[in-house]
């Protein structure tokens, strides 16, 4: 939803599930205070928006949070209405379990997710603890900016994932669209983020469904 209109969020939102769109991922950046970005230099969207957001729409609304403090967000974003929470595995290395604890207290689904530049290893100790997180966002631009290019070396991290560990969701996000997403699909990954390729097309229920066959395509064929 970055890449939409943010006059017209609700109805973009509407726009979005009507044109087959399963997730509506909000990305959030902002840090403590609402002061300026920390973990990302970009601001964006806030758990008021997601509040009122949620008034319009039933939709899964997947918040990565770009942040440097995830945990000082979970309640407020639990009461705003959030489906799911994404938090940065490089800012929760020493209290990733109790995030994750809160996370799920608070009715939302667990996801961690790494930049480019963070080994893959890193998200294990994530994935096969007692309370392990349910999706890994693979970063595949670096975050805080949309539009940016894709980055194909970040699907070896996509399909080290999906070989350990089959049946998690993989989410990637950046710079997906028609002309990258049989790289993604084929590597593995199952819930896709695109912002510019649709909201830029002329036909975004076309894109969201090329994007959704292929990853089906890929899945059969597993």
């Amino acid at each position: 939803m970055l890449s939409s209109d943010f006059a017209n969020l609700a109805s973009e939102a509407e726009r979005m599930v009507s044109f087959g769109a399963d997730w509506l991922h909000m990305d959030i950046m902002i840090d403590v205070n609402m002061q300026d970005g920390h973990f990302v230099p970009n601001l964006t969207i806030g758990a008021p928006v997601i509040e009122s957001l949620r008034k319009h729409t039933k939709a899964y609304l997947d918040c990565h949070l770009m942040v440097t403090n995830p945990l000082d967000y979970v309640d407020q974003f639990g009461k705003a209405g959030a489906s799911g929470f994404t938090f940065h595995v490089e800012v929760s290395k020493d209290n990733w379990q109790e995030l994750v604890k809160k996370i799920k207290s608070n009715g939302m689904r667990p996801g961690v997710a790494l930049k480019p530049g963070t080994p893959i290893e890193e998200v294990f100790p994530l994935l096969e603890g007692e309370n392990p997180v349910e999706m890994v966002l693979v970063m595949t631009v670096e975050p805080g900016f949309g539009g940016q290019k894709f980055m194909p070396d970040m699907m070896n991290k996509v399909r080290t994932l999906r070989e350990k560990y089959p049946t998690l969701d993989i989410e990637v996000d950046g710079g997906l669209g028609p002309s990258t997403i049989d790289t993604a699909a084929a590597a593995g990954a199952n819930c896709i983020v695109a912002g510019s390729s649709v909201f830029g097309a002329p036909e975004s229920a076309q894109v969201i469904s090329l994007l959704r066959t292929s990853v089906n395509k890929a899945q059969k064929t597993c």
